[in-house]
């Protein structure tokens, strides 16, 4: 079985045997999707009261009866998802960082065999929540910045090295992996998964502003054969076009 998810922002209620009873027939063989923003690695080893709940949250996940893996979104610590924390490996016919040994991020650009199903998974999106700017971590100055944000009313903003890492948005040479990995399985792919929707996508929903992501992902979508193609990112539950699924809190099984 393979079902898929929204964003769960670290919050893992929705796993519950209570909201999800589907798992008691289900067995780490049975793949749960999550589009994105995952937010399960985030606080840093200073953080010690955090990070030992979000090791009980991931272990916790890990103890399900299935596997959980999920597409980077925004809002995710790239700095420790990209480190040697977490070791690479390959699943399933792709790359994938292990979190746990059945809670598990598929990496930019990869194809995945999964039930029999081809699945083509490319995270990542442009962060809209920092329109009152980046501080910079390093600067030593910048939590009285902050706080003189805040003093004006100016929420929205993000801290690089802490709450926000360039890395959301993918290289040069993690696109053109994409498009390799695509040109070998002959453009076709059954279901795809990113966090955000492409360009054409987004503007039919009404969604933010095009950006580097979004034009890659049209590229993409204009030349590829899918059956369905499911994104988080917009925190709705709608059938954007004929084959382009927006998925948020529901738990939709697709095989």
């Amino acid at each position: 079985m393979i079902f898929i998810t929204g964003d769960t922002h670290s919050d893992f209620r929705r796993f519950s045997r209570k909201v999800f009873p589907e798992q008691r027939e289900m067995t780490k063989d049975d793949t749960m999707i999550i589009a994105g923003d995952f937010g399960g690695v985030w606080h840093g080893r200073e953080d010690w009261q955090n990070r030992k709940a979000e090791d009980h949250n991931l272990d916790e996940l890990e103890a399900r009866s299935f596997t959980t893996v999920f597409v980077p979104g925004n809002h995710e610590n790239y700095a420790r998802l990209m480190s040697d924390e977490f070791p690479e490996k390959r699943w399933n016919g792709g790359r994938v960082k292990e979190i746990r040994p059945s809670v598990l991020m598929l990496m930019r650009g990869e194809m995945y065999e999964i039930d029999g199903c081809r699945i083509f998974a490319f995270g990542g999106a442009s962060s809209h929540d920092i329109k009152d700017g980046i501080l910079d971590g390093d600067d030593p100055g910048w939590k009285e910045e902050a706080r003189r944000l805040n003093r004006q009313g100016k929420y929205y903003f993000r801290v690089k090295g802490i709450s926000w890492w360039p890395e959301e948005l993918p290289s040069e040479e993690e696109m053109q992996h994409g498009r390799d990995t695509l040109e070998d399985n002959g453009w076709y792919a059954d279901y795809v998964i990113t966090h955000c929707a492409s360009t054409s996508v987004q503007t039919l929903a009404g969604f933010y502003e095009r950006d580097v992501l979004t034009d890659y992902l049209d590229e993409l979508r204009g030349n590829l054969d899918y059956k369905r193609w499911f994104f988080g990112h917009y925190h709705d539950n709608r059938q954007v076009a004929a084959r382009d699924i927006l998925i948020y809190e529901q738990m939709i099984r697709v095989w």
